[in-house]
């Protein structure tokens, strides 16, 4: 076997390889004996078959059967002959049979890249220091009285943050259009919801009043006859309601797992949730900022192969999130939205291997534990769930790929030129939602 490496752009390689034609012979003779002892040809006995009518009959295809598993078996035998080591799944080219009945053909793929990491202590680091003040759990403790707050009937205007019940009738040049009319319709006045300047016109109006208001429809509007066009509304108000939010006693206190100590006892296990949210979200902020730095230290070449695999992905996981059950067909999403995202993916993969490799390291055996534990605490069997981890290989990976990451962000912010900032709570969780 004959093989020769041809540099192209980047990381492409076209790697050509020639099979023997006594290899390739030798295979389909190997074959047709074995057919001739159990093939059916019609004027002769099973077993019968004279070799050489059965290759007559299915040589070409036996050929093609023989050509199509050498391609395969000598592809990996000249990637290990050559020490290459290719980055996705190979495009086949070019492939012919020569002169002297050897076959020929071209595999065209990409390689890793040889990453060589420049000093870590040139990453420059932002380390957030922050804690749980009183204001914040006053405040967490009254979002706590909003998401459990009852509308209520109000005897009163509307204004900002009430709910109205209303009907509704939309005209466009005095002719009514389809979606524009709705009875007993409930609203959240300053909810943004509907089209600017709906929400602002009733404000003001009471139960029972009656009103027409002008809007204008977006340019962006959804549906094309009626982007950008004026229309009116006839508006009736049924009701206005207000929100009432609970006081916090007992029973409000109760729907939070605290059934002894009150409110101070309900303030301690917001304050305890909030502290484990403000450490999460200071550590994945730190682990954002190392991998970000460690990206713009090392400028490397990118396997596009692997970066149309990651954008599949990506693709992938958006579907399962926001798909609904549908199904989806991935060709249909398209790339752009995705590629740098895979891209910056991709880079970092190469990155954190190289360190993992360069510094011999291996998931801390006491991090994969701890982070087991860590996950069993919510939930009521967490003895099942440890037991879960630790006898399922497969979940474990997963933790054990993690705990590794988690140890090369150590690694970098203990090399890291890392700069404190202090932050509110507000401001970290907001950081976080960006």
């Amino acid at each position: 076997m004959k093989v020769s490496v041809a540099e192209a752009a980047g990381l492409e390689r076209r790697m050509t390889v020639q099979i023997p034609a006594d290899r390739i012979e030798s295979e389909v003779d190997n074959r047709i004996n074995k057919a001739a002892k159990t093939v059916r040809i019609d004027g002769f006995r099973k077993g019968k078959v004279p070799v050489s009518v059965v290759r007559q009959k299915f040589a070409e295809g036996v050929r093609q059967e023989v050509l199509g598993e050498l391609i395969n078996e000598t592809y990996g035998e000249a990637l290990k002959e050559k020490e290459l080591n290719p980055a996705g799944m190979p495009t086949i080219e070019e492939s012919k049979t020569e002169d002297d009945k050897s076959f020929s053909y071209t595999a065209v793929f990409e390689v890793y890249p040889e990453v060589k990491l420049k000093d870590l202590g040139k990453v420059k680091l932002e380390q957030l220091e922050s804690s749980v003040a009183d204001e914040d759990i006053s405040d967490m403790i009254e979002s706590l009285r909003e998401q459990n707050a009852e509308w209520v009937k109000a005897d009163r205007a509307c204004a900002n943050g009430d709910s109205v019940v209303i009907d509704y009738l939309g005209k466009v040049d005095d002719e009514a259009f389809e979606g524009g009319q709705a009875e007993e319709q409930k609203i959240e006045l300053g909810s943004g919801r509907m089209i600017p300047g709906f929400e602002e016109g009733i404000v003001g109006m009471s139960a029972g009043d009656e009103k027409t208001i002008d809007v204008t429809f977006p340019e962006d509007y959804q549906a094309e006859l009626l982007k950008g066009k004026l229309a009116q509304f006839d508006i009736k108000v049924r009701e206005v309601q207000e929100k009432a939010l609970p006081e916090i006693d007992d029973e409000f206190i109760a729907k939070f797992g605290v059934t002894e100590g009150g409110k101070e006892a309900l303030e301690a296990e917001v304050r305890k949730n909030m502290e484990l949210e403000l450490e999460n979200a200071i550590q994945a902020s730190l682990k954002s900022a190392a991998m970000d730095g460690l990206a713009e230290a090392n400028d490397i070449l990118i396997p596009e192969a692997l970066v149309k695999e990651e954008t599949q992905r990506l693709k992938q996981e958006m579907i399962q999130q926001y798909g609904q059950g549908q199904d989806i067909d991935l060709s249909t999403v398209p790339d752009d939205p995705f590629s740098e995202q895979a891209a910056k993916r991709v880079k970092l993969g190469l990155l954190v291997s190289e360190i993992v490799k360069s510094n011999e390291l291996s998931a801390d055996e006491d991090r994969v534990r701890e982070e087991i534990k860590k996950i069993a605490a919510g939930y009521e069997q967490s003895e099942e769930v440890e037991n879960y981890y630790l006898q399922n290989q497969e979940a474990r990976n997963g933790l054990e790929m993690k705990v590794l990451e988690d140890q090369v962000v150590d690694l970098i912010v203990e090399k890291a030129k890392v700069k404190a900032a202090t932050k509110t709570y507000k401001e970290v969780m907001a950081s976080r939602q960006q």
